[in-house]
């Protein structure tokens, strides 16, 4: 009998098993899949497409372009998305941070691009997403802020959320917002897989925000 996988277990494993499938590409930057046309598409996909339509202002073009490919797995994926981004218990302006702060450690600028708007929206200090973009742990934060920016390094960065911080972390967010942080943060681990094996790029010309290059110590 087989040990049951976590939910970001088989999410992982189903973005790998997808790169690893894609077929060569020279490293020209150009996007592996391109958005994909309605007939292009088989009964599965557009049933799939449809669920993206209604939580993607983007249409088809992002990572969906890849995961329309895998309609079982895009389905789930939209299940996950819709959990993290509108019904966890964290208030948006922490649940963006800890994307923004994701996606700079993976170096997506698709990712960033397109929640660089929504942070700002949900009230991240632009001088904290400054501070994010530029590799630099933000000054002036805010108790809870520090909280989820120390969850989120540990996890992603260090590999080791130390006891220290899981304790003071879940006496001041509460437990269930620890979970929605650990849980945010590697889901959109994931979406930057996906992002960077399918090349995606932000639109050209529309990314004054761009990811800087930063020396990894």
């Amino acid at each position: 009998m087989k040990t049951p996988r976590s939910w970001l277990a088989a999410a992982c494993l189903a973005a790998t098993a997808l790169a690893a499938n894609l077929p060569a590409h020279a490293d020209d930057g150009a996007p592996r899949f391109p958005p994909a046309k309605a007939e292009e598409l088989n009964a599965d996909q557009k049933d799939a497409a449809g669920e993206v339509l209604k939580q993607s202002s983007a249409g088809l073009g992002g990572p969906y372009g890849m995961l329309i490919k895998t309609p079982e797995l895009l389905r789930r994926y939209l299940m996950m998305t819709e959990y993290l981004r509108q019904k966890s218990s964290l208030p948006k302006r922490l649940s963006e941070m800890t994307i923004l702060l994701e996606a700079r450690l993976w170096d997506a600028d698709y990712e960033w691009w397109a929640h660089y708007p929504l942070a700002q929206k949900a009230g991240v200090p632009e001088a904290m997403i400054t501070d994010i973009r530029e590799g630099r742990r933000p000054a002036n934060m805010k108790e809870d802020e520090a909280l989820v920016y120390d969850v989120v390094m540990e996890t992603l960065r260090d590999r080791k959320l130390t006891d220290k911080t899981f304790q003071r972390a879940t006496q001041v967010l509460g437990e269930q917002q620890v979970i929605d942080v650990v849980a945010i943060a590697g889901f959109y681990m994931m979406v930057s897989a996906v992002v960077i094996a399918g090349q995606v790029q932000p639109p050209a010309g529309q990314n004054p925000h761009q990811l800087p290059v930063l020396i990894k110590k």
